[in-house]
C-alpha cells in the first residue's frame, strides 16, 4: 500500500524544473522547486521549527482535483528558502469509510511538537469523501518523528455540548429564546444578530460546532490553541487543547461573532496576539482582515487590511494560511495563491511582516531574503 502511495505521489507531481543551485531569495508567486527541481506541493500549509531544521507540511494537491488523492507531505529546510522533499507524512488509505479514505477533503495541516509527551501533533480541517462539505470535522494525527510517518487517531466535529466561555447567564438565556424557523431568510440585520447571539451555535451544540480553515497556535506558556472557522464559516472558534496537545479541554471562545472570516493565521509580538484572516470567497481571494487581542480569550478588535503593495485589496491574489515566527520581532506571513482549475500549480506567498505604529503590515516585495 505505501508503494501506491508513493506512485501516485510521484505520477501526480508533474510541475518541475530541472535541478537547480542554492537559491538564496524567496520569490512569492513563482515555481519553488524543491532539491529535486519540482516544485513544492505543499499547500494550506504550515512550519515547524524543531532543532536546527524546519519542516512545512501542507496538503498535497493533484492535475486536475483538490481532493487527497495521497495526503498530507513535508519538506525540510535549514534555511527556509531551500527544501528537501521528505514524503508523505500523513498517507490517506483506501479503506471505503474510514475518516480519511483517498478522494476526502484534507486541508491545511499544522503540526505542533509536545515536549512533555516528545510527540508530533497534527491537525487538519477534515471534509468526509462523497459529502461535500458537510462534516465539517478537525482530524488529529500523531508522530514519532517530525517528518511522520503520521498516524491518523480520530477526527470529530469541536466542544459538543459546551457553550463558550463568555457565555454566562444572560447569553444562556438569550440564545435560549432562538428559534431557527424566525430566521429562515438568511444575510438581514436580525439573522446576523441571531448568528452573534448563538443562533448557529445553539443548532450545532448537541453534534459539535463546524470546525474548517484552520490553525494551531502554541503560546510561551505551553498551552496550545485550535483556531477554526466555524458556525458556517460566520464565526472564528478559538479552543483550548489538552496536555497532550491531541485533544480539545472544552474551554473555547469565539471572535468577531457572525463576522464570515476564515484562513487563520496567528502570532504573539510584544505580548499582543495578532491574526490575519480572509473573508469568505471560495477560491477567489479577497482583502485581508486583522485582529488584536491582549489574551488568547479576547476582546479581540478589528484593524484594516495590514497589506500594502499590488493587489493589496485582494491580499497579493493569495489567502493567508500561516505565520511564522522566526524570532521576537520577526515574523512571515504565509498565503496561497489558489488554482483550483489545476491545483497543483497553485503557487506560495511568503512576505516580511513589518510594523508602523505598532502594527503589522505586510508589504509587498518581488524578492527578497533574511
Amino acid at each position: 500500500m505505501k508503494s501506491f502511495f508513493f506512485a501516485v505521489f510521484l505520477l501526480s507531481t508533474l510541475i518541475s524544473l530541472p535541478a537547480t543551485a542554492q537559491r538564496s531569495t524567496i520569490r512569492s508567486g513563482e515555481i519553488w522547486p524543491d532539491d529535486t527541481g519540482v516544485h513544492i506541493n505543499a499547500h494550506g500549509g504550515g512550519v515547524l521549527r524543531y532543532g536546527d531544521t524546519w519542516y512545512w507540511f501542507g496538503e498535497h494537491k493533484s492535475e486536475h482535483t483538490s481532493d487527497a488523492l495521497v495526503g498530507v507531505t513535508c519538506y525540510s529546510s535549514k534555511d527556509l528558502v531551500n527544501w528537501h522533499n521528505c514524503g508523505v507524512a500523513l498517507s490517506v488509505t483506501d479503506e471505503r469509510g474510514h475518516d480519511i479514505e483517498r478522494g476526502c477533503i484534507l486541508e491545511r495541516p499544522k503540526v505542533i511538537y509536545n515536549p512533555v509527551t516528545k510527540k508530533f501533533c497534527m491537525w487538519f480541517h477534515l471534509e468526509l469523501k462523497g459529502r461535500g462539505y458537510g462534516a465539517a470535522r478537525y482530524g488529529v494525527a500523531v508522530a514519532e518523528r517530525p517528518e511522520g510517518p503520521y498516524r491518523f487517531l480520530y477526527s470529530q466535529r469541536a466542544d459538543a455540548g459546551t457553550w463558550p466561555v463568555e457565555f454566562g447567564a444572560q447569553e444562556l438565556a438569550v440564545a435560549d429564546t432562538l428559534n431557527e424557523a424566525n430566521y429562515k431568510e438568511w444575510w438581514t440585520p436580525s439573522w446576523r444578530k441571531a448568528v452573534g447571539q448563538g443562533l448557529i451555535l445553539k443548532h450545532d451544540f448537541g453534534e459539535g460546532q463546524m470546525s474548517r480553515d484552520m490553525t494551531l497556535f502554541v503560546d510561551d506558556d505551553g498551552k496550545a490553541y485550535h483556531i477554526f472557522s466555524s458556525e458556517e464559516n460566520l464565526t472564528l472558534h478559538i479552543a483550548e487543547l489538552t496536555n497532550d496537545y491531541l485533544h480539545h479541554t472544552g474551554r473555547y471562545t469565539r471572535v468577531a461573532p457572525a463576522g464570515h472570516n476564515e484562513a487563520p493565521a496567528i502570532f504573539k509580538h510584544n505580548g499582543t496576539y495578532w491574526m490575519i484572516t480572509s473573508g469568505c470567497t471560495g477560491w477567489a481571494p479577497n482583502e485581508a482582515r486583522m485582529f488584536s487581542a491582549p489574551s488568547v480569550w479576547g476582546p479581540w478588535t478589528q484593524h484594516p487590511n495590514p497589506c500594502r503593495g499590488p493587489k493589496a485589496d485582494l491580499t497579493f491574489g493569495g489567502q493567508s494560511t500561516f505565520v511564522i515566527t522566526l524570532e521576537e520581532g520577526k515574523y512571515i506571513f504565509m498565503a496561497d495563491i489558489w488554482r483550483p482549475r489545476h491545483p497543483i500549480d497553485a503557487r506560495y506567498i511568503w512576505l516580511p511582516i513589518g510594523f508602523e505604529n505598532n502594527k503589522p503590515i505586510i508589504r509587498w516585495q518581488d524578492e527578497w531574503n533574511f
